[in-house]
């Protein structure tokens, strides 16, 4: 499941060649020379990490992932910091103004991708081709499969990503809208009560190997899901 990352770097040559990395593979990518050009991109679609140069034409990189924090939108989006500064004061300035890790120039692309992949890990899981496991409930992520001891349990494609979310995000209420944007994408206009719908149709799967259970009501607020059965 690999998301959309947004490059933001300001050499052309640089830029390119990251891009053509991600891209082969399997990533979309969406490419920024400066911050207005990055905003622009992040206001059409939210990526799913930030790749960010340290230096940029009029503002640093590191100004700008404090703003990219302090942002409701982009807030949770894990970004890398690109920078040739192998200082550790500079590394801790990065790390300090939001930024989840930090790789030095020149580095190779293995490097890079398994940079990626580990943020990607920790910060954003449903992103992850990790294997999620619940109550004995087990989601395969590259192989879309769920069972149950041993049996198969079948989803359609939206309650696949909608379980897959509250496994990665166990035991916090999520409101409809909140749902709505880690599920169906920000910028995706669907009725809210569309959520309420999925949801019954996700216990009614759930429901013969009694993992129902799990997925609980939070009345006036939303959805939790549990980490064990009651």
């Amino acid at each position: 499941m690999n998301g959309a990352i947004l490059v933001v770097e300001d050499e052309p040559i640089t830029q390119r060649l990251i891009a053509a990395n991600l891209e082969r593979a399997g990533h979309r990518v969406m490419r920024a020379a400066n911050v207005p050009e990055a905003m622009a991109s992040i206001r059409e679609i939210v990526p799913d990490l930030v790749l960010l140069d340290w230096i940029l034409p009029n503002e640093t990189g590191v100004s700008f992932a404090r703003q990219l924090r302090t942002d409701q939108r982009t807030r949770d989006v894990p970004i890398i910091m690109l920078t040739g500064r192998s200082e550790e004061t500079h590394k801790v300035t990065g790390l300090e103004a939001g930024a989840d890790d930090y790789i030095t120039k020149p580095f190779s692309t293995r490097e890079l991708l398994a940079r990626i992949k580990a943020v990607i890990r920790r910060r954003a899981p449903l992103l992850s081709d990790d294997i999620v496991e619940v109550a004995g409930l087990q989601l395969d992520p590259a192989a879309h499969r769920i069972s149950a001891g041993g049996s198969r349990i079948e989803l359609g494609a939206t309650e696949f990503r909608m379980l897959h979310f509250f496994m990665t995000h166990p035991d916090r209420v999520y409101t409809r809208s909140q749902l709505l944007d880690e599920v169906w994408g920000d910028h995706v206009f669907v009725e809210e009560r569309t959520v309420d719908v999925h949801i019954r149709r996700l216990r009614q799967s759930l429901h013969p190997s009694g993992h129902e259970g799990l997925l609980e009501t939070v009345r006036g607020t939303g959805y939790r899901f549990l980490r064990k059965l009651a």
